[in-house]
């Protein structure tokens, strides 16, 4: 993790991670932390190092006996250098807007083309593990991304806007909890099929603990949460504020959310909206941390995760 001699600001992490031997030693550390080399395949401490290729090999024996520092992770079969990576890793952890692939590539000295595959990878790194249920006071919420009608060509609209409200958009929910160990709050966001009552109330059960305090607007798809819930509605026709009973919280990030995706990324495919949704959730969920501290949290992430590029770039997958 970060240490005291470590670079504080983005300049001065370019210099530092420059010298190709910090480099490396740095993502061994942040690899093994406990400094302890492991074979990935085996999981054998019987290994031994060649200095002049930065590799090690493995003294049992079994397929892929040499491994770099980094296979299994979202460098793997990467050309890129690792001061590039670690760069990019800095670049987007603490630009709060994003940072788009064109002007990764330009910072950097790589194609626009592998700067956005870079991007994509270092999101999977940010990407949150959502450990149990969140409790307390919970505000939840739903918004919609997508182009503007007024931007569309004409060909486009006749096609999309075949209705009213959130037409031809991707619903995204959204569960802030509340102020919590550390004092501020943190967001859990996901792509939801729709905003009908069946799709938000099981996402709102399968992350918030019964009998918690649940704030929403007054959307008829949340009646019923009381059952399990202490259910407060804010009716917006009315006021947004009625003292705790609000889901400003929410609105604040959908701010951020939107800000960056219209302001930086302009133009996001449905099937990786998740990832950017990650990026954001991640930097909000952080933002009480230094740059530095950041930083050191998505790099230590980036191990155990694999992005190819047939997985990105297939439309049908997962994603």
């Amino acid at each position: 993790m970060a240490t005291e001699n470590w670079p504080k600001t983005l300049q001065a992490a370019i210099v530092y991670f420059s010298d190709p031997d910090v480099a490396f030693a740095e993502m061994v550390k942040f690899r093994w932390p406990d400094g302890i080399v492991k074979c990935p395949t085996c999981g054998s401490t019987e290994v031994y190092f060649t200095e002049s290729r930065h590799i090690w090999q493995c003294k049992e024996k079994h397929a892929k006996r040499q491994f770099s520092v980094k296979v299994g992770s979202i460098m793997e079969d990467s050309p890129l250098s690792i001061d590039k990576w670690l760069v990019a890793v800095w670049l987007i952890t603490n630009a709060k807007n994003g940072i788009s692939s064109y002007e990764l590539a330009r910072a950097i000295g790589v194609t626009q083309k592998s700067a956005w595959f870079m991007l994509h990878r270092i999101r999977l790194a940010m990407q949150d593990e959502m450990g149990g249920k969140i409790g307390g006071h919970v505000e939840v919420d739903e918004t919609y991304i997508g182009g503007k009608a007024r931007n569309m060509h004409i060909g486009r609209k006749r096609r999309i806007i075949t209705g009213t409200g959130g037409i031809g958009k991707v619903a995204v929910m959204g569960l802030l909890s509340r102020h919590g160990k550390d004092g501020h709050s943190t967001v859990r966001v996901s792509v939801v099929e729709n905003n009908r009552k069946h799709t938000l109330q099981s996402k709102v059960r399968a992350n918030v603990r019964r009998g918690s305090k649940v704030y929403t607007d007054e959307l008829l798809s949340y009646d019923g949460l009381n059952a399990d819930y202490v259910h407060n509605v804010i009716d917006h026709a009315e006021r947004y504020v009625d003292g705790q009973i609000h889901t400003n919280g929410c609105e604040n990030f959908w701010s951020l959310l939107k800000r960056a995706l219209k302001g930086t990324y302009v133009s996001v495919e449905p099937f990786h909206l998740f990832r950017y949704l990650d990026e954001q959730a991640f930097r909000f969920n952080t933002r009480k941390l230094t740059d530095a501290a950041r930083f050191a949290v998505t790099a230590a992430a980036a191990f155990g995760k694999r992005l190819t590029f047939n997985q990105l770039t297939a439309a049908d997958a997962t994603c």
